[in-house]
């Protein structure tokens, strides 16, 4: 096959099931949810993600672990079924580009484990703190938006693909920038099931913890280009990665530019890998002549094979 990049999904892909088939069917991915509940004795990762309930899975100090897990249990599930992928790319959506330096190997797979389940709940304490909310406009252009988020003390939190756009901020700003988002000409406005206004300036005191936990692990130079959700570039060096999975947690996530800096090196073909099928979506609005193939069930991955 040819170059190929990775994609990972980010917090809001959960769904109670996820990961199940995998677990049942495939030993190594088996391995990886056994592995993380030993680091995580106190969290029961396979009951969450294979029974919920869907309030529990859906919280973020839960979500963004039992995503993570669930991610490489299918990237190993992958890895041990096809041998022909060369991987050239990774990517993650927001949580997911730390699932994405698991896959290009610049950190372990037991170091991301505990950040990201620290990121989890530095994140939701910061959303108990700063009550906020999400909201997805659709069809007004960034400038027209960045407008309204002046007037309104709304952030952009998320640069999706062409015509979306989320916002983020206190509920007020929030409702504030839809209604006039509204008025201004945008041809939809969705209110986002959220628990906080992640990727806004609201996160910032949990940006400040993360960077802590950040300090104690190593990261090494990954082995595979990994492109960063903070400068939509490819990440080089330890110290940038860093200082970028910080400044993501308060800025904008720019996958639209992500994508186009991938296809720009002639890789036209994405593995969406772990729950949902959101980046999928997402890509074929960026640019309709690239090909997305899911991988989260063994029939996904018996499919490639």
């Amino acid at each position: 096959m040819k170059n190929v990049c990775y994609l990972f999904p980010g917090q809001g892909a959960q769904y109670v099931g996820m990961g199940k088939d995998l677990y049942e069917n495939c030993p190594v991915s088996k391995d990886v949810f056994d592995e993380a509940e030993k680091i995580l004795q106190d969290l029961n990762i396979k009951k969450l993600c294979f029974e919920g309930p869907i309030e529990e899975l859906t919280k973020t100090a839960n979500s963004q672990i039992t995503i993570l897990v669930t991610s490489i249990a299918a990237l190993h599930a992958l890895n041990s079924q096809v041998s022909s992928i060369r991987i050239v790319a990774c990517a993650g959506l927001s949580l997911g580009e730390l699932t994405a330096l698991v896959a290009g190997k610049s950190i372990s797979f037991q170091d991301a484990v505990r950040l990201v389940k620290r990121r989890g709940e530095l994140m939701e304490a910061a959303s108990e703190k700063n009550p906020g909310t999400m909201a997805s406009i659709i069809g007004l252009s960034f400038e027209d938006l960045r407008e309204v988020c002046n007037e309104t003390r709304a952030e952009i939190a998320n640069l999706n693909c062409p015509g979306q756009i989320v916002i983020s901020g206190n509920k007020e700003s929030v409702k504030a920038g839809t209604e006039l988002a509204a008025k201004r000409g945008a041809k939809k406005t969705i209110a986002l099931n959220v628990s906080g206004p992640f990727h806004s300036s609201l996160m910032k005191d949990a940006a400040n913890l993360f960077k802590l936990e950040l300090d104690k692990v190593k990261f090494s130079t990954p082995e595979v280009n990994v492109v960063s959700n903070v400068t939509a570039d490819y990440e080089k060096t330890p110290e940038e990665i860093k200082g970028n999975l910080v400044k993501q947690l308060y800025s904008s996530v720019r996958w639209e530019e992500s994508i186009k800096k991938i296809a720009s090196q002639g890789i036209d073909t994405f593995f969406e890998i772990g729950p949902g099928k959101v980046l999928k979506g997402l890509l074929r609005r960026i640019d309709s002549s690239l090909k997305v193939y899911n991988i989260e069930k063994m029939e996904d991955i018996n499919q490639i094979s």
